[in-house]
């Protein structure tokens, strides 16, 4: 097995690693004890499902609290739960647990999965990493439980806390209140509407971040060019978006603010967005588009993605080097950056038109929203979930994976060589 094994790469198994995991959790949901009787569940909505809670994202055809039990509730929970952390993290996790050390390879793919560039500490960082989920999810389970306790039974309530907490903390998206309401039925419930966000907002933002501001007791100097960057264009991106929607959609402060939040790859929703203009729908697009953070629970082109892009075109115009916060940006970064946002482009393009083709009936604009939703993994929808064909479900589970996995990992996953050993002379090209 090892052998085998070994002959893949680091993307190659990660990507396995993702697909194993969706197929089993399709299994563990289609069993009779984790459907409510009475209701009939399909393979493909069990896949589609599996594959929403492994990516993150959130993107529902049946309705969780309408449809399964309390134990398929629990392994949907799981699975969002393995799916956020990562399979390889929790892989790793487990055999530090058990005492048994991580080889080469494995601290090769731990890297790979949380995206850090050194090797080292790696152990450490693992524990870290599953320390702060388990922290954040137990504090954002006991606030969420105060809010529901008033309207369930206590064991209910107990139940709809943990996996709200799990939901918003690896920004899925998902709920089990029953009959797609997500949040709309606490829209002005500002407490609940807060601490969703802030669970959101920890998730998104990527456990180095987390571990660096408390490393650092919130001492902005101390920081590293990452975490300001991240904290930064989060921040603004937050602001930008909730001012945005505010003017063009009839919601309150409180409903702009969160859906703002909630656009970073979260997808719990308080308004019906299928009353969305047009306007508010493409802000949203846009902060689907752009997502998290790099090594967080999140998908989209990751806010420090953005961020280079943007210095690069600065960069371009001014004819001044690539900097920020008293730092210069590698070379490299705008190269990478730009081949991102490149791919991503050509993915929800082509997911688009394929879906346009397939369902002539939608209009342009829910596709694109949902498309979007499905490569950032998100998990908003103006409601066009429901009524997608299986070609399209299909069309929709390859999206999702790819967000999750990032354009750039599953490019390599088919050939990624070594180099080239012949150079070719320059050639001379236009650009612009």
């Amino acid at each position: 097995m090892t052998a085998f094994i070994k002959r893949f790469t680091p993307a190659q198994i990660i990507t396995l690693g993702f697909v194993s995991l969706i197929l089993i959790g399709s299994v563990l949901l289609s069993l009779p004890i984790s459907v409510q009787d009475g209701v009939e569940l399909k393979y493909i909505d069990a896949l589609y499902t599996s594959t929403s809670a492994v990516c993150v994202t959130g993107l529902i055809a049946i309705d969780a609290g309408d449809t399964f039990t309390p134990i398929g509730q629990f392994f949907l929970a799981m699975l969002i739960q393995f799916g956020g952390l990562g399979v390889t993290t929790v892989g790793a996790g487990v055999i530090v647990a058990v005492g048994k050390k991580i080889n080469l390879k494995g601290r090769t793919l731990i890297r790979e999965a949380l995206n850090v560039d050194s090797g080292k500490g790696l152990v450490l960082l693992i524990r870290k990493v599953i320390m702060v989920t388990v922290l954040f999810e137990m504090a954002g389970a006991i606030l969420s439980f105060l809010v529901f306790f008033k309207d369930y039974p206590i064991l209910e309530a107990i139940g709809i806390s943990c996996f709200h907490s799990i939901a918003a903390f690896n920004n899925s998206g998902f709920d089990i209140l029953g009959n797609y309401q997500n949040m709309i039925p606490y829209q002005r419930n500002m407490f609940l509407n807060l601490v969703t966000s802030g669970l959101i907002f920890s998730g998104g933002i990527g456990f180095l971040v987390i571990g660096e501001i408390w490393k650092t007791r919130f001492n902005w100097k101390k920081f590293s060019m990452h975490t300001k960057v991240v904290l930064t264009v989060s921040l603004i991106l937050i602001a930008v978006g909730a001012v945005l929607l505010k003017l063009t959609e009839n919601i309150t402060w409180l409903g702009a603010f969160f859906h703002s939040v909630s656009a970073r790859t979260a997808g719990f929703s308080s308004y019906d967005l299928g009353t969305f203009s047009n306007a508010g729908l493409f802000t949203l697009i846009v902060l689907m588009f752009i997502g998290a953070s790099p090594g967080s629970t999140g998908g989209g082109i990751k806010t420090s993605t953005f961020f280079v892009l943007l210095q690069g075109i600065k960069s371009s115009s001014t004819n001044c080097s690539e900097k920020a916060f008293k730092y210069s940006i590698p070379k490299d970064a705008f190269r990478k950056a730009a081949v991102i946002f490149l791919l991503a482009i050509g993915v929800v393009i082509t997911g688009t038109y394929l879906m346009i083709i397939l369902e002539p009936q939608l209009p342009m604009i829910d596709i694109l929203f949902e498309i979007t939703s499905a490569f950032g993994t998100v998990g908003l929808s103006t409601g066009i979930t429901r009524t997608l064909g299986m070609d399209s479900k299909l069309l929709s589970i390859l999206i999702m994976l790819i967000g999750r996995l990032g354009p750039l990992t599953v490019a390599t996953v088919w050939h990624f060589g070594k180099g080239e050993r012949i150079r070719y002379p320059e050639g001379n090209i236009m650009i612009g």
